[in-house]
């Protein structure tokens, strides 16, 4: 069902698709106004939809005590959507639809009701949408409904391996979450609905073709060997590629091997709709030899298409082993276009990224700045320009079910800050439901300091889970796993402030405060998640100020951070060696003398 209404209106109650053009910046407003209003991206075109609303993260019992909660306290509106749509209504097939009900969730988030038909539509979507919003599944549930159309349709027939969904995560834990999640949607019998697989780490390549592979960038590139037949049958198996975290992959150390991978995937369906148009049927290995040198057009794209550097820096991108493939396919399409009547080169650029599409993109981000060419956002509207952008919220705002402490501490005040919030996670309110588990997360900038926490907090007597990279993967694992079934203090890096999902997580706390707005933004995400409450302390020296400021001042205009992601380089100079950790390593010698 669709609504067109007024913004004033729509209060707590939509998410909007978003056509990839543009309106004029918006004006700063009060917080209390811009409740309904989606800080990432503005058009014309504005389709509200309004579905019924789950649980798209938790189990039965977390999920149904949230909505009752939420109910409660008149805030489900921040995170379910409207009661009046099922999940057939948002096109589901009645075997997903049961083992959702039956898993627990009875209802849609606002994001899920957005995106679902979005997906299901074929078209690519970028989801942007807060920590907690239920993206996870807003991209699994309609992957997993047209893998068992798809099942349906082809019963009797001979299978084809067409229908592979492709879904790659920045690290091991996130791919075996994302694994963990898909196979928990289950049918009557209790078999998960599709076969899963997760292809990083320890984990090779999987016997049996299954349904779903999810892979780390690196851990996919090393599988599909160039040299070997079988790289271009699982390519043109692909046809739903997500990208979650889509920021973090579209940038820094993980960016060449995506957008090479997302070249790759667009070669082939050049390849297959330049043989459609000749009326020739396409070999499963065709263009073998092509896609082991793919990378020369994969990296003129991406210099153009991507990253739109100047004609002389494209040329000084390609590598001279590529310099015969790309001439080989420049010479095709010139001879192409002149046969049209056209023999501008410009021309022929624009014209050979027409083609018929055969895949099918899904970007997935709970952070995802525009503002700056070289973004992630920004590279996504070069990239894919009539994508899909579902928007969320409460997208780089500040979300109304987390109440927020601000502490500024000094060397002589800070330890004592710290061990009197942890305290605080022991409170009666702060407790899961009345089950007398209560979970904190602490966070702190480095593995030293994480460290000199959980030793500090166990010399006051609280005893501490830690995570972060110098501990072995399975030691990580086991951690978030006591750690989800026993409760407790959980001193962390980064590390897990994206992408993990530890349920009814009450407080969080920043040690170290961030030392970017984007980090802050997925640390506070780990609380108030799938439409719950959760408390935010934040201690914070005179070397953070600045950047504390910034965050503040948005959000008392009710504005979004992002204007503040690209200072990060600036905060971090201003920290210095001030942070947290000389001070920790000062308190904990004195804990040890004392």
């Amino acid at each position: 069902m669709l609504h067109h209404r007024s913004p004033a209106s729509m209060l707590h109650s939509s998410y909007k698709i978003l056509a990839p053009s543009s309106l004029p910046p918006r004006q700063p407003k009060p917080l209390s106004q811009l409740k309904p209003s989606f800080s990432f991206l503005s058009s014309p075109l504005r389709i509200r939809l309004f579905f019924l609303n789950p649980r798209a993260i938790r189990g039965f019992a977390t999920a149904v005590v949230a909505e009752t909660k939420a109910a409660e306290t008149k805030t489900t509106e921040t995170f379910f959507s409207d009661h009046a749509v099922s999940w057939a209504s948002l096109g589901l097939s009645h075997p997903l639809s049961r083992a959702l009900s039956n898993t627990g969730f009875s209802r849609p988030s606002l994001v899920q009701a957005a995106a679902i038909p979005s997906i299901l539509s074929g078209k690519d979507v970028v989801i942007a949408a807060e920590t907690g919003s239920g993206k996870t599944h807003s991209y699994l549930v309609p992957l997993i409904n047209n893998r068992l159309s798809a099942s349906a349709s082809q019963q009797g027939l001979t299978p084809t391996p067409s229908g592979l969904s492709l879904v790659l995560c920045p690290n091991v834990l996130l791919c075996d979450q994302v694994v963990r999640m898909a196979s928990g949607l289950c049918d009557d019998d209790g078999h998960p609905l599709l076969k899963v697989a997760a292809v990083c780490g320890r984990q090779g390549w999987p016997v049996n073709q299954p349904d779903i592979i999810v892979s780390t960038p690196a851990a996919l590139l090393n599988n599909i060997d160039p040299k070997k037949q079988s790289r271009s049958s699982f390519i043109r198996g692909v046809k739903y590629v997500v990208f979650d975290e889509a920021d973090m992959l579209l940038c820094g150390g993980f960016q060449n091997q995506v957008i090479r991978l997302i070249n790759m995937l667009r070669f082939d369906e050049k390849q297959l709709s330049r043989a459609n148009k000749s009326a020739v049927e396409v070999p499963q290995g065709i263009g073998s030899d092509s896609l082991e040198r793919f990378s020369s057009e994969d990296v003129e794209d991406q210099q153009q298409s991507v990253l739109e550097e100047d004609e002389e820096d494209q040329q000084e991108s390609v590598s001279e082993e590529d310099e015969d493939f790309v001439a080989e396919f420049e010479v095709e399409d010139i001879k192409e276009e002149i046969e049209a009547g056209s023999v501008d080169r410009k021309d022929w650029r624009r014209v050979r990224k027409n083609y018929e599409r055969s895949k099918q993109y899904i970007f997935v981000a709970a952070t995802l700045p525009v503002n700056g060419k070289k973004t992630a956002g920004a590279m996504l509207k070069r990239m894919f320009p009539d994508a899909n952008w579902i928007s969320g919220t409460y997208l780089h705002c500040h979300n109304p079910r987390l109440e927020r402490k601000w502490v500024e501490v000094t060397v002589d005040t800070q330890l004592h800050a710290l061990i009197e919030a942890v305290k605080q996670g022991f409170r009666s309110d702060m407790l899961d439901y009345g089950a007398g588990v209560s979970r904190t997360m602490v966070f702190a900038n480095t593995v030293e300091a994480v460290e000199a926490v959980v030793k500090i907090l166990g010399k006051a007597g609280i005893e501490c889970f830690r995570y972060h990279k110098d501990s072995s993967l399975e030691e990580r694992a086991k951690t978030l796993v006591d750690f989800r079934e026993k409760g407790g203090v959980f001193v962390c890096t980064d590390a897990a402030a994206r992408g993990v999902d530890i349920p009814d997580v009450s407080h969080v706390i920043q040690a170290d405060f961030a030392t970017s707005a984007v980090d802050f933004l997925h640390r506070v995400g780990r609380t108030g998640r799938a439409g719950q409450h959760g408390l935010v302390t934040s201690l914070y020296t005179e070397s953070n100020r600045d950047l504390v400021d910034a965050i503040r001042q948005a959000e008392k205009l009710g504005q979004p951070v992002e204007t503040d992601f690209s200072r990060k380089r600036s905060f971090r100079n201003k920290l210095k060696k001030r942070g947290f950790s000389k001070l920790i390593d000062k308190s904990t010698a004195a804990l040890t003398s004392a």
